[in-house]
C-alpha cells in the first residue's frame, strides 16, 4: 500500500508514483489511472491534493481526461525510454524495456576505439572496444530510437554475449555486473537537439537531417569506472523525464 513521506509535497509524491508506473510500462496507453477519490482513499490525503497530483500529470502530457471514462494514460508518443530510463528500469523492475517495447540488435563486434569513445572509457585511442548497435521499437512496431553502445574490449572474454548480435535480456551493464562483479552506480547523460545522420535516418524511417533528440550517456560503476558509453538518436515528440533533487543548503 503506498504511503506519503515527508518533506516532498504529497501531491508530488503521488504524481511521481503514477509517473513511474507509466514510464516503466506498468500502466499502458489508454488505461485508467486512479481517480482523485481513489487516490484520497489509497494515500490518505485530501481531495484537493489528489486533484493537484492528477493535474500535474495532465500538465506533463502523461494523462488525459476522457468524458464518461475518467483520467487515462496518454503515453504512446509522450514517453521516450532513453538510456537513463532503461538503467533505472533495470534496477526497479528487472526489465530493460516497458511491456511491448523491444530492441533489434543490428551488430555486435570488436572495433578500434574512436577518440571520443576512448576518452569516455579511459582507454587509448584505437584500443579494442565492443560496439553494439540497436534500434528500439514501441508496442506499435514503430522505431523510436537507434543507438550504439561501447564497452572496453577486454570485457568480451568474461562476458562473451557482448559480441553476439542478440539482445542481452537483463541489459548490458547488468550482464557485465553478473560476469565481472562491477555494479552500476550512476549514469551521466548529455541531451541535445540535433539532426538525424544518414544512418540514423534510415533506421528511424525519416528523411536525413530530420530534427531528433541526441543523447550521450556514461554508465559508471561503484569505483567510478565507466562500464558503458552510449550514443542514441530519438524521434521528436517523445518526452524525457528526469528528476533532480536539489542538495539542501546549496544553490
Amino acid at each position: 500500500m503506498p504511503s506519503v513521506e515527508r518533506p516532498v509535497p504529497p501531491y508530488l509524491q503521488i504524481a511521481g508514483h503514477i509517473r513511474d508506473q507509466i514510464i516503466h510500462g506498468e500502466l499502458h496507453d489508454g488505461e485508467s489511472v486512479p481517480s482523485a477519490r481513489q487516490i484520497t482513499r489509497d494515500w490518505g490525503v485530501a481531495i484537493a491534493t489528489a486533484t493537484k497530483a492528477l493535474n500535474t500529470l495532465r500538465s506533463e502530457g502523461l494523462v488525459r481526461s476522457v468524458p464518461g471514462v475518467g483520467t487515462v494514460v496518454n503515453s504512446r508518443r509522450a514517453v521516450h525510454p532513453y538510456a537513463g530510463a532503461r538503467s533505472i528500469a533495470v534496477v526497479r523492475t528487472g526489465r530493460v524495456y516497458p511491456p511491448g517495447h523491444y530492441a533489434k540488435i543490428l551488430s555486435a563486434e570488436l572495433v578500434p576505439a574512436p577518440e571520443q569513445v576512448a576518452d569516455a572509457l579511459a582507454l587509448e585511442p584505437g584500443a579494442p572496444v565492443v560496439r553494439r548497435k540497436r534500434t528500439t521499437y514501441n508496442d506499435k512496431d514503430e522505431p523510436v530510437s537507434t543507438s550504439v553502445s561501447w564497452l572496453d574490449g577486454s570485457l568480451s572474454s568474461r562476458a562473451p554475449k557482448l559480441l553476439e548480435a542478440e539482445r542481452v535480456v537483463s541489459g548490458t551493464y547488468a550482464y557485465v555486473a553478473e560476469r565481472t562483479g562491477r555494479q552500476l552506480d550512476r549514469e551521466y547523460s548529455q541531451i541535445a537537439a540535433g539532426y538525424a545522420s544518414e544512418v540514423a535516418a534510415e533506421q528511424l524511417g525519416v528523411p536525413e537531417s530530420s530534427p531528433v533528440l541526441v543523447t550521450r550517456s556514461r554508465f559508471v560503476d561503484t569505483d567510478g569506472g565507466v562500464i558503458e558509453y552510449g550514443e542514441s538518436t530519438s524521434l521528436p515528440g517523445h518526452w524525457v523525464f528526469v528528476e533532480i533533487a536539489a542538495t539542501q543548503g546549496q544553490r
